[in-house]
């Protein structure tokens, strides 16, 4: 028996005609985690992150070859670290090694930066959770940037009616952004620090914690200005297009969250 002879004549089953003529909008491998190189702030990072792929099958074909995603995440992952362009040039590769016209990639990672605390001076890492999308759909691609920034929020109402204090709690504010131009990782990051009550540290003396206490009582901000401010920082940003703000308040003085949120499309 020649192994190799049996190899080659392996049935391509995926690549069979379909009786069903149905064609299916998305169908790819989602929750693959692989190592991921990234540039943030001028520097490589090294990550990990979650993978979901997928593309566009015509109605005459049966299966798409879903080893090849692998092969292409492999192939990603020996390039220098990645920014927007590279995840454009890729996104385009994996259309054609897989015959496609349409198909998504995305990918969500942690990402770190470092933080000086604003009195003492002491430096420590910040995490933020990223996420990169790519699309093509009906001849357009688009590439979208996705951060979300953890900060600081004080009641407005609060301070108002309280004869002392007011209630605050820490807040996330969440940016998916459409990219026509390159802008880095911190860039998108300060658009929510500088609009929050007060932006955060891993690691405050009670110097930085006394700055950071009165700079949220002098800066009080509701869930739907913190959701504004954000959006007319970006609505002055000509490298952003479509975008969505979200803003959540996990609630000091309630066992519920508030949440407010912005499109542009």
């Amino acid at each position: 028996m020649n192994h190799l002879t049996d190899v080659l004549h392996i049935p391509d089953t995926q690549s069979a005609r379909d009786h069903r003529h149905l064609a299916i909008q998305r169908v790819g491998v989602k929750a693959l985690r692989y190592p991921l190189r990234l540039l943030v702030a001028g520097a490589e990072q090294g990550t990990t992150a979650c993978w979901s792929l997928d593309v566009a099958l015509d109605a005459e074909h049966k299966g798409t070859h879903m080893s090849r995603f692998v092969a292409w995440l492999e192939e990603g992952a020996a390039l220098p670290a990645w920014t927007a362009a590279t995840l454009r040039e890729r996104h385009a590769a994996m259309l054609q090694r897989l015959d496609a016209s349409a198909g998504r990639c995305e990918a969500a990672f942690t990402f770190f930066l470092a933080k000086r605390a604003p009195v003492s001076g002491l430096s420590s890492l910040l995490d933020y959770e990223g996420r990169w999308i790519a699309e093509t759909r009906a001849g357009t691609s688009a590439i979208w940037a996705e951060v979300a920034v953890p900060v600081k929020s004080l009641c407005p109402c609060s301070k108002e009616i309280s004869d002392y204090g007011a209630h605050n709690q820490r807040a996330r504010i969440t940016m998916r952004v459409e990219l026509l131009a390159p802008i880095e990782w911190h860039e998108l990051v300060r658009f929510a620090e500088e609009e929050a009550s007060s932006e955060i540290w891993p690691m405050l003396k009670r110097s930085d914690e006394k700055w950071v206490t009165e700079r949220a009582y002098e800066n009080p901000k509701f869930v739907e200005d913190l959701v504004r401010d954000v959006a007319l920082r970006l609505n002055a940003e000509p490298r952003l297009g479509r975008y969505v703000v979200e803003v959540e308040n996990f609630e000091s003085i309630h066992n519920h969250s508030v949440y407010a949120r912005i499109e542009r499309a």
